[in-house]
């Protein structure tokens, strides 16, 4: 998995607008990266003498990696929370297997430690106007973001906080994840909590974050990444049975490489052009050619490609790719082709 390309965008929070002078200036300063409530989840960077790194208002610790690293309240009184939210490079595949890393290093500052730790992975980015954390029914407010949360659970509480923590996890993307939000879901009541500091405090639990990755387990092959426009390409997985036009499991995987490429390049528009075999008549089929392009462009309209950017067409059994004497000519020639137009 080495060569694997890390699918957050700027993994790291170097990229950056200012240098942070001030608390609570994660979500404008630290490009690629927001906050999805009100929270004031925090930056620091090596650049800086008042939200430094290693030495800030929270304790001293060096960078897992680069120059800075964020801060945020996995647990603090009356259920505040913070949490840091990233676009992805791309959505993630249906069916296929990521795994999930980040580094967590517990403030100096906090006197209480938490043992689990959130990641949401969401369709569109959340906007809630909250302080307090993200709960289930805060999430399901936003009509038409699909998500989902994972909980890395650790087996136990980790109180040194000298050290940068591994939080690693593998998980299966359902094909609609965009967005990574780290934090915890969790009210106060449901916290897996322990005190580290004798005295009454009630600071909370805070932990700096660094080097945020999604990796493919399986390295992903990037069809169609340098397409050449107006050229006739054919979908090698997209076949259809016998006088029908329903979508296969190829099929839908097959599409994948064409929804991240059309993501990808928004100025692209795309043609399909459906065919059949010989058998049946010439106007049966043509009816047919256009059902199996159609449902096509229907399964990318539904995955978020603009209609405006997919026209179909239906050919019969025009431009055979095999012989029809055969049974595997046939099912060569049952296919849909598409030309990617600037």
């Amino acid at each position: 998995m080495g060569s694997a390309q890390n699918l957050v965008k700027n993994p790291g929070f170097e990229e950056y607008e200012e240098c942070p002078e001030t608390l609570g200036l994660f979500g404008k300063m630290v490009d690629n990266w927001s906050t999805p409530t009100q929270g004031s989840s925090d930056y620091f960077n090596t650049c800086s003498k008042i939200m430094g790194a290693p030495e800030n208002f929270n304790g001293v610790q060096y960078p897992k990696e680069g120059n800075a690293y964020a801060g945020v309240y996995f647990y603090a009184p009356g259920e505040y929370r913070e949490y840091l939210q990233a676009s992805l490079k791309r959505t993630l595949r249906k069916g296929r297997q990521y795994q999930l890393e980040f580094y967590v290093s517990l403030a100096e500052g906090s006197d209480f430690a938490v043992r689990d730790f959130g990641v949401g992975l969401s369709y569109k980015p959340w906007e809630v106007s909250t302080k307090k954390n993200l709960s289930k029914t805060k999430r399901y407010q936003a009509k038409g973001n699909r998500h989902y949360i994972i909980e890395v659970n650790q087996t136990k509480f980790n109180e040194d906080k000298s050290i940068w923590l591994q939080i690693q996890v593998a998980f299966e993307a359902k094909g609609f994840e965009n967005f990574i939000t780290l934090g915890n879901f969790r009210d106060n009541g449901t916290t897996k909590k322990i005190k580290t500091k004798r005295k009454d405090s009630k600071k909370g639990a805070y932990y700096y974050i660094d080097a945020v990755s999604i990796l493919p387990l399986v390295e992903e092959a990037e069809a169609y990444q340098e397409v050449q426009m107006d050229s006739l390409y054919v979908l090698e997985n997209v076949h259809f049975a016998f006088d029908a036009f329903a979508l296969t499991k190829p099929t839908i995987e097959e599409l994948e490489n064409i929804i991240q490429t059309l993501r990808r390049h928004p100025q692209m528009y795309l043609e399909l052009h459906g065919y059949t075999d010989s058998l049946g008549t010439a106007r049966y089929n043509q009816a047919l050619s256009e059902k199996r392009a159609k449902t096509i462009a229907e399964y990318l309209m539904n995955q978020g490609i603009p209609a405006g950017r997919i026209t179909w067409f239906g050919h019969g059994n025009a431009k055979p790719r095999g012989s029809n004497k055969t049974v595997q000519g046939r099912a060569k020639n049952r296919r849909v082709e598409f030309v990617f137009r600037g």
